[in-house]
């Protein structure tokens, strides 16, 4: 089968020919019909990853995938033949990848059937950006007319936590710099935008003088970030850091891990095929694209970058 992999640490992604997978005692095989780009895959192939999680070379990229189930193996209960599925792969070692024509994983892995209403186009960008996004909000707890500063709200993760604090009643204000990330993110929720090129401290003490509630960071420099909170505050982070200052001034900091079990997949997806949730896609890529993809994703992008296996 056609897959993107990398072939070691620091290897650049590539298009090739992998052996096809089959399903075995308690797993199921999708044939994938749609991914997305994530942090993690570039990550993953930078070898950001050495000694924090086991790989096994040649590894398929891509954590995201939806597609339809076309095998199952000995004792599957939770899935058949024809189901449509989505979610994320962490299997591991690192082996197993969304960027390929199939996929197996166990059924009792991050997977989830994607209900009437989603296509598999939608699902295939849904998974880990909508547990992330979940994941800084639980980790936070932003209640009704708190204010939010979402730092890298122009990516997918930050399109969903914008709609998911509009619905909790939080007074949002988003990042953005040009004028087509300006209208992105008011469209996704943003109660305010401030550049994050210019006097951000500034900006934001304009408009919440004695601080902010929460942060939100997905991208920039926490320590500056964690400056605006009010004493006390609370603070999320995807990228691992800790602001430097946070314990004296006792702000609450979380270091958030993406956790896309299938109950949450299945809310994500029922909430996207309602249109209660909206998932931006700046550009679709075929798979033997998804080398280049990878230039685009780190000059920086609004929403996500599909990826889609004909």
């Amino acid at each position: 089968m056609r897959a993107v992999v990398t072939a070691d640490y620091g290897s650049a992604p590539a298009v090739t020919e992998v052996e096809t997978p089959h399903a075995g005692p308690g797993e199921v095989r999708v044939r994938i019909r749609s991914s997305s780009l994530n942090g993690f895959d570039t990550a993953m192939y930078l070898g950001y990853l050495k000694g924090m999680m086991e790989h096994r070379f040649p590894a398929v990229l891509g954590r995201d995938f939806a597609g339809t189930v076309d095998q199952v193996g000995e004792g599957v209960t939770a899935f058949a033949s024809g189901d449509d599925v989505f979610g994320v792969v962490l299997t591991q070692p690192l082996n197993a990848g969304g960027f390929a024509e199939y996929l197996v994983v166990p059924e009792d892995h991050y997977i989830a059937r994607i209900p009437a209403g989603l296509d598999h186009a939608t699902a295939g960008v849904l998974g880990l950006a909508g547990a992330a996004a979940t994941g800084v909000l639980e980790a936070t707890a932003p209640r009704e007319g708190e204010h939010v500063l979402v730092s890298g709200a122009t990516g997918g993760v930050g399109a969903i936590a914008l709609q998911m604090l509009a619905a909790r009643g939080a007074v949002t204000i988003a990042t953005a710099a040009t004028d087509t990330e300006v209208a992105h993110v008011r469209q996704y929720g943003a109660t305010h935008v401030v550049d994050h090129t210019g006097d951000l401290a500034a900006q934001v003490r304009a408009i919440a003088p004695g601080g902010v509630d929460v942060v939100l960071h997905l991208a920039g420099d926490p320590n500056a970030l964690s400056d605006l909170l009010v004493p006390g505050g609370r603070l999320a982070t995807l990228l691992g850091v800790v602001p430097e200052r946070a314990a004296e001034r006792g702000i609450t900091v979380s270091s958030v891990i993406a956790n896309p079990h299938g109950a949450l997949l299945t809310e994500l997806a029922t909430a996207a095929a309602g249109g209660r949730l909206r998932v931006p896609v700046q550009r679709s890529y075929a798979l033997e694209d998804v080398p280049s993809a990878f230039a685009d994703f780190a000059s920086g992008t609004i929403g996500k970058l599909a990826v889609r296996i004909d």
